[in-house]
């Protein structure tokens, strides 16, 4: 299996989806009552590109949610922000409306909000296969990253249905998800 040329296809027909709103939604949905009962007051997600699955709606449902329930501790929302030079990657308070600026990557990141440490971390699917394994872009960025928290977030990741790779083989540096979550449900663990 060649991994760019297969990264590449899935990129294509994701951001060619012929009924997009319909699977973002469904997907919204499925997020947001895998949500309900997590005690979670912290999470890591990303800002959507290259035809990316949009989990930031949900994810302000769910901080709004935790404001009205009157939880005593504030539900926080992280985005990352890479260091391309050390090839880390950290995550920072975000909110609607919250300074933004590009990183190294030209990817919108939060500017001058402080440093969060999510407990549940959603990771973004170009592909996924069985076992909880993603295809990403290729930088190497979530494994690193996964791979060094102490404690390591619960890890979801997010796609489309069209994103499953029925004959995925997952390379030795490969850290496999916790869950992953499509438009049609729960994908892994089955």
């Amino acid at each position: 299996m060649d991994k760019k040329i297969l990264r590449k296809e899935l990129l294509q027909q994701r951001l060619h989806l012929p009924d997009r709103q319909a699977q973002s939604a469904a997907l919204q949905q499925i997020m947001r009552i895998w949500l309900i009962g997590r005690t979670d007051t912290v999470i890591g997600a990303y800002w959507p590109i290259k035809g990316e699955f949009d989990p930031l709606p949900a994810l302000h449902r769910w901080k709004e949610d935790g404001e009205l329930l009157d939880q005593p501790q504030l539900r926080r929302i992280g985005l990352p922000v890479v260091n391309k030079e050390h090839k880390t990657m950290t995550f920072h308070a975000w909110y609607p409306g919250c300074p933004m600026e590009e990183d190294a990557y030209g990817i919108p990141k939060p500017r001058d909000t402080e440093l969060v440490f999510p407990s549940l971390l959603f990771v973004p699917c170009v592909g996924y296969g069985a076992g909880g394994y993603r295809l990403g872009y290729g930088g190497g960025f979530y494994d690193r990253m996964m791979a060094s928290l102490e404690p390591r977030p619960f890890t979801v990741g997010l796609g489309f249905g069209s994103g499953f790779i029925e004959d995925f083989e997952p390379e030795p540096h490969d850290v496999p998800l916790d869950a992953i979550l499509n438009n049609y449900g729960i994908v892994w663990p089955v």
